[in-house]
């Protein structure tokens, strides 16, 4: 569970990068576990048509392919997008603070379940 916090932590250090970003008006191509990185979304950049994947950690997994929203992009590259709700990764943290604090509570459910054998054992003696 720590190592998906910090996995976590690094998608909305990634989201936050974008949020200078150039903004388009884009469509959802392909709709998934947007969470996971399984969106793809359409939009216009520099004249040309983009189709790309929407990072870990983006929100709006209910939404329906066809349905319209803004993204940001890196102006060198088109294909490094987040949706614009997204970029200040506000989500992705709290998601990666549940992790966290459920991680800790695995660690002290532990620590406790290790000091009460030891005990028990103290005890027979």
């Amino acid at each position: 569970m720590a190592a998906l916090s910090l996995l976590l932590l690094s998608a909305a250090q990634h989201l936050r990068s974008l949020q200078g970003g150039v903004q388009a008006p884009a469509t959802l191509h392909e709709a998934g576990s947007c969470i996971l990185g399984d969106c793809r979304v359409e939009f216009e950049a520099n004249g040309r048509t983009v189709v790309a994947n929407l990072p870990v950690g983006s929100s709006g997994g209910k939404r329906s392919v066809g349905d319209r929203m803004t993204v940001r992009y890196q102006a060198d590259d088109p294909r490094v997008v987040a949706r614009e709700d997204d970029v200040d990764g506000s989500g992705v943290v709290l998601l990666a603070m549940t992790a966290g604090v459920g991680a800790l509570a695995f660690l002290l459910l532990s620590v406790m379940a290790a000091v009460q054998a030891v005990r028990r054992r103290l005890s027979r003696r």
